[in-house]
């Protein structure tokens, strides 16, 4: 009886490990979209609106997630404030409002489709005060 017990516990696991091993990855195309606007050379002022453009170009035709999320970062610090978030990345562009930061220089983080783990594109651009005017 032990034996038989014995027995069925190794075929079980056999079979199972058997189907996890053959069972093939899918492919998934992966998207960061590179940010277009703003750039480099581009001054945003605290409590302005404006448009975070990104470019089309390279988006595959099958997208496993196309919700998109914007964050800015300071030198390696990624603030826990959404500039926009849950909006469809196939619109290439969306509208946010400069939240409230020290003048300096940061990056917007566009975080988009991966499959499994967010893909970033980011850029460089200079937020200022609108006091720093």
């Amino acid at each position: 009886m032990r034996f038989t017990q014995l027995l069925g516990l190794a075929t079980f696991l056999a079979i199972s490990s058997a189907s996890v091993i053959s069972e093939q990855p899918q492919r998934r195309d992966v998207w960061a979209p590179r940010i277009l606007y703003p750039n480099a050379q581009t001054t945003w002022r605290v409590k302005e609106f404006h448009n975070v453009t990104w470019d089309l170009s390279s988006e595959p035709t099958q997208i496993t997630n196309p919700i998109g999320r914007i964050l800015i970062r300071q030198g390696g610090f990624t603030f826990p404030v959404l500039l926009q978030d849950i909006f469809d990345l196939r619109l290439g562009r969306i509208e946010v409002q400069v939240p409230w930061v020290l003048p300096g220089q940061y990056q917007l983080n566009l975080f988009g489709d991966s499959g499994t783990s967010p893909r970033i594109s980011r850029l460089q651009t200079r937020f200022e005060n609108a006091a720093a005017r």
